[in-house]
């Protein structure tokens, strides 16, 4: 077992065809997988993975999940056969408690983990964990579920969140694709010049970030944002914080990277 704080990351995925494709972002997530501390497992927390109460997978061998539709059969053939841990599930339910945590044994990984981990660790030879997002929870519960979590990382335990800090399906730019709206890249300025914030969470602006004037068009629905509590819900105070790579994709996408550590 490492006995470096591992790093927490929060990774913009996108679409599912950056499995297949090789662009800046995927570049980005094969250098941390190549050059970060080594981890003994990884706990993942998927915006695809939006649920009524808090599920962590508890199976020896997840299976991979193709939840999407209308892109090639070669992404539907990729498989990301990494194996389970049972022993670090129950850490986390024990780590979440009073909350209580249902030990799946039906979910596996959703594209918003495999995605990013077959590009981070294409060999599939760490254990995963993945953990749900309770959609009927507010923003500052999710951010002191990551407080609980943080200790993990001081375990060998990397903490890869995953969605997209903004994500509007419905306003997608199929033509002049590469300019962005500009309530859209108002929102991501507005979490680039956050991410550094110290203090409670009631304070956080990006915990409150339903106030935020463009919040609304930029995340329709929160559960591709919310990953992102979960990290900087475990970060430890002054820790380095940096955003490995960016952009913003058809226009009502950002596919901003944050790393912790």
């Amino acid at each position: 077992m490492s006995t470096t704080r591992m790093p927490a990351l929060f990774l913009g995925h996108g679409s599912p065809m950056n499995v297949l494709e090789d662009n800046r972002y995927t570049q980005t997530w094969q250098h941390l997988g190549a050059t970060l501390p080594r981890p003994r497992a990884i706990l993942a927390v998927s915006a695809h993975w939006y649920t009524r109460g808090t599920a962590v997978t508890a199976m020896s061998n997840p299976r991979t999940i193709h939840d999407f539709g209308g892109f090639p059969q070669a992404l539907f053939d990729v498989r990301y056969p990494a194996p389970g841990s049972p022993e670090l599930a129950q850490q986390v339910i024990d780590l979440l408690a009073p909350v209580a945590v249902h030990a799946d044994q039906e979910w596996g990984f959703d594209h918003g983990s495999w995605g990013v981990l077959a590009k981070m660790y294409p060999e599939a030879d760490i254990p995963v964990v993945q953990l749900s997002i309770d959609g009927t929870k507010p923003a500052e519960w999710h951010y002191a579920l990551g407080q609980k979590l943080a200790s993990l990382r001081d375990e060998g335990v990397m903490i890869v969140a995953s969605g997209n800090v903004v994500h509007n399906l419905r306003m997608l730019r199929w033509q002049g694709a590469e300019t962005a709206y500009p309530w859209a890249e108002s929102f991501n300025q507005f979490v680039r010049e956050n991410l550094g914030f110290q203090g409670e969470a009631a304070d956080h602006p990006l915990v409150n970030f339903m106030q935020h004037p463009d919040a609304q068009l930029a995340n329709p629905t929160p559960e591709h944002y919310l990953p992102l509590l979960y990290i900087l819900g475990a970060r430890a105070a002054d820790e380095a914080i940096s955003i490995p790579v960016e952009g913003m994709e058809m226009g009502a996408i950002s596919m901003m990277s944050v790393q912790i550590g």
